[in-house]
Formats: C-alpha cells, structure tokens, sequence
C-alpha cells in the first residue's frame, strides 16, 4: 500500500492513557490508514520520528479563539504547540446568536477588529470557514450573548418570554452543533442570572444527545465550594453532564484546601453524574479589568458602565465599593495585577505595568488608578493576575476526571495582538504540562497527561473520530520530543513559541514540519454530532 505520509519509529502513545508502543503510523488522505510496521510501505512524505512520541494532536477543551481564529487564522500560538482543535465559546461568551442589542453588545469582551456579518453559528461557521484556518474549532454557545440576544443586560430575572427566547436559542445552536451550553457567572450580565434560569436554558439542550453544560462558576470570595454545588445541580436538573471551567483556587485565605472542592465532584461522580474540570498550569489568571469591579458598575454593558466612571457621584460610589475587593471581597493585591493589552490606539506603555506602579507613577490611589484605567481603556484592557498556589495546580491536574485548556487565544507575534503581552498560556500550556510537570516534576505520567490533552476531551465532546491514534480516525497528530519539550513564553516576554514538537498535522496535512509554520490551513468547524 501506498501512503501519503508515513511517521516512522516513534512511541505511539495513542490518548488511551495505556503506556505508549513503538509503531509506524500511515496516513492516507485525511484519515490513519494504519498504525503498525510500516517501514516496507511507500509514501510520498517519510517523516522521522525516531526518539520522538507520536501522539494524537492536544484539543484544547477551554479556549477563548472565537474572533482571533479570523484575526490570527494559521492559529500559530495554538500550533506550534501541537494543539489541532480548539474549543470556544466558553465563560459565556460566543459571538452567537446576535440580537436587538447587536454585534457590539458581544464584542465588548474583545479587542478583535473584526466586523460580524452573522447571526447564528451557521453564519459564524460560513465565515471561519471562508476566511480558512490552520486548526480545527469547535464552538458552545454562550449565557452572555442569550442575555445579549433578548436585550437583558441588566441586573434582573428574565420575563417568562425573555427566558423561552433564550431557550430556543440555545437549542437552535445546539441544533447547529454547538457542544453545550456555556456560562460566565462572575461575568454581567450572566453574573446577574440565578440557578433556576441557568437550569431552564441548560434543560433546553438537555434533549441533543452529547450536549452538556460548561461554567465559569461564581469563584466569589469563600464561594469554591458553593459554586461546584451550584454547577452540579444544574448539572443534575437538566440530566446533561458537567463541564468545570480552570479548575482553580483564587483566594488566598482557602489555598490548600482543593480537596474540599474535588469531594464535591468525587461525590456526585460515585452517585452517577457525569462531572469533570479543566485547568491549566498556570499561577495566574487573565482577564479584563472591568471584571474584578462590582457587578452594578458594569450593569447595562460597557457603554453604561463608561458613563457610571464617568459622572462624578456614581464614580465616588464605585471607588468605595471597589475598594472593599473583588469578586465579592477577595483581598486586593495591586502588584499582581499587570496590564496585558490595551486597545488600538491607547497607551501602550502600560502594557508590562501593575497597576500598583502606575498608582505610583500617577500618585493616586490603586483603586482610583483601576477604575481610571478602565475609563481610559474603554472598557477594553486586559490584564494578568497572580493569583494561585503551585501546590493546588499539582493537585488539580492529577485527578483522573481532569482535561487540560489554555483559557487563551490563537495568536501570532507577527499579526494583530503583537504589540500585547497576553498570558503565557497562549503560547505554552501544553508543552509546560509534558516539559515542567511530566518530565521534570513527575506530577503524571505521559501516557496520563496526553489522555487528559487528547482521548479524554473528545470523550467530553463525544468526537468519535478524533483523540485517539487508531486506524479509521482523521490524521490530527503530533510529533513530540519528551527529552526536549518545554514552554519558552513567559510573563515578560509571552510571544515565544515552544519547543520540541517538530510536526503537527491536521486531517493529514502538515501544519508545523520541522519546526516551521507551513501555511497549510487544514482546520475545520466541528460540529456536535457529526
């Protein structure tokens, strides 16, 4: 047999989580077409991959690549760490379905330049599909933007008609092939919702076979616990399985204390309910500024909140409950706080900053100096947060029901973000976890840590054809180098691509080939059930 690509004496470790074997694997088209000894065969590509491990290609389960895949389409921060499918729509947030309130409503949690010529995920599919992409996406649909989409972006229950509409939304997503349904509840205007409106739209998917429901839960000061109660209830109303979004602890009073959160889950698993986590090996968080003030300031969406900034009284109001924490009283901690990105055409000499230095700098207070940030950023400008234990990112990633996702962004260092100093995620996670916590640490096993990047997440998303090596699957692999893997992108400089992974292929085609970008554009929309 003729093959159009054979990858030649590797250890194939297949995403099972079983201990990997030597094997040729043979490519035909866009599918495995064999995995044995293959070395007699004729191919038109031999790549070699002696004292290298073949893996599937990583799905990175929680990503937020919604608008930077058509900013950033050869998806390079994503690629060249062997990742070759992307999962957005997370924390409530998809740029679906669009409603009275139109495309800026949604947009206001990015600085994509990208203007929507869409209403629903076919329309959102038709342009990524057009505009052609390296890795392959698929999408959920978001509480934010069903909020959005009936015009409730105030702090109040839906009308029985508001919360139908939003149900049959969600549906018709679903329908389209979105994987579950998403939420953001430290986020306005989902931050506003209560458990009985989040059951009913999650009970609205419960019928499509596969789909679940996924949550940034309400991680508000002293409220782990309480929020993985919360997402199991939902969890188990609806009859739909649980998705826990960055499994982490980010008060500093409860570090240590993961396992009271992991006994919820191991709970609810021992009575039957499908729930499992992601995370990833981060210290820190990332998000946007306006997200760490109290939810009546943003209330109505980053017009209304710029005008609340704005206007003298209100702003005083502001400034003394901001002062009082974040997220319901978490304890500030200025010097953690650094600016990432601002938006085209605001200050860039922030980004790298805390805001304790530019408090300093402009001789002010820092809760004066956040809000006036927000102000002058319009809503926009993104920061990183050190704000986590190792001690509780070893033990989280350890457990069995564990999946691995950036919370980060397809980008390049030469296109539209270059000028930011985003997350180290973006550009790491996967190769951190084989380099630093396999290697090096010996937190897992690498047969263990490539099934919770590959096997495990398409078991989540029910992709029967992809996450595992086995003959009949589509061609989504990685060539890995465990001597030499490692992460290079760090909080000062995070636009540094990793190394050791020599070779990506999606559907077949190279995308990474010794080391280098091909151009290739391969990826897909993968949708729920196909």
């Amino acid at each position: 047999m003729a093959f159009d690509t054979l990858i030649l004496d590797g250890t194939v470790v297949d995403g099972t989580g079983n201990p990997g074997f030597r094997a040729d694997v043979g490519i035909l088209g866009n599918k495995i077409e064999a995995v044995g000894k293959l070395h007699d065969a004729d191919a038109a590509r031999r790549i070699d991959a002696s004292g290298h491990v073949v893996t599937p290609g990583f799905i990175d389960i929680h990503s937020h690549s919604d608008f930077t895949i058509l900013d950033d389409p050869s998806a390079e921060s994503k690629a060249y760490q062997g990742v070759t499918s992307e999962v957005v729509g997370n924390c409530g947030m998809s740029p679906f379905p669009v409603g009275p309130m139109g495309w800026e409503a949604i947009r206001r949690s990015h600085t994509s330049p990208i203007e929507c010529d869409w209403t629903d995920l076919d329309g959102w599919a038709a342009r990524v599909t057009d505009t052609g992409i390296s890795v392959n996406i698929a999408t959920q649909v978001g509480h934010n933007a069903l909020r959005f989409a009936v015009g409730l972006a105030d702090d109040r229950q839906p009308t029985p008609d508001e919360l139908e509409t939003m149900r049959l939304l969600a549906a018709k997503a679903v329908e389209q092939g979105a994987f579950s349904f998403t939420t953001g509840l430290t986020l306005p205007p989902s931050s506003y919702s209560n458990t009985d409106e989040l059951a009913a739209i999650t009970d609205a998917i419960s019928v499509h076979d596969g789909a679940f429901y996924a949550t940034h839960a309400r991680e508000w000061a002293g409220n782990n616990v309480g929020a993985m109660q919360e997402a199991i209830s939902i969890g188990r109303q609806a009859g739909v399985p649980v998705q826990y979004s960055h499994m982490s602890i980010i008060d500093s009073r409860l570090y240590g204390q993961g396992s009271l959160v992991t006994d919820v889950v191991e709970n609810a698993r021992s009575a039957g309910q499908d729930v499992t986590y992601d995370m990833y090996p981060y210290t820190a968080a990332g998000t946007h500024l306006h997200q760490l003030i109290p939810d009546w300031v943003q209330e109505g969406g980053i017009p209304e909140m710029l005008k609340r900034l704005r206007d003298p009284k209100t702003r005083e109001r502001a400034i003394q409950d901001t002062s009082r924490g974040w997220f319901r009283g978490l304890p500030w901690l200025w010097h953690t706080i650094v600016i990432a990105s601002t938006p085209p055409g605001k200050d860039r000499a922030l980004i790298g900053m805390s805001v304790e230095q530019i408090a300093s700098e402009r001789h002010e207070g820092p809760t004066e100096t956040l809000l006036r940030l927000i102000d002058e950023g319009d809503g926009e400008t993104a920061c990183v947060m050190h704000n986590m234990d190792e001690d509780d990112v070893k033990y989280f990633m350890t457990k069995s029901y564990a999946m691995f996702g950036s919370d980060g962004n397809s980008v390049s260092f030469t296109g539209v973000y270059k000028d930011d100093k985003p997350h180290p995620r973006f550009y790491g996670t996967f190769p951190r976890i084989l380099g630093r916590y396999v290697r090096d640490e010996s937190v897992m096993s690498l047969p263990e840590a490539i099934h919770k990047m590959t096997g495990a997440s398409a078991r989540r998303l029910g992709l029967t054809d992809r996450g595992l090596i086995a003959t009949g699957n589509v061609a989504d692999l990685a060539v890995l180098d465990p001597s030499s893997i490692i992460d290079r992108a760090t909080f000062d400089n995070p636009q540094q691509y990793p190394v050791g992974i020599p070779h990506v292929m999606v559907a077949g085609e190279p995308v990474i080939l010794d080391g280098k970008h091909t151009g290739a554009r391969p990826g897909r929309v993968l949708r729920r059930g196909e």
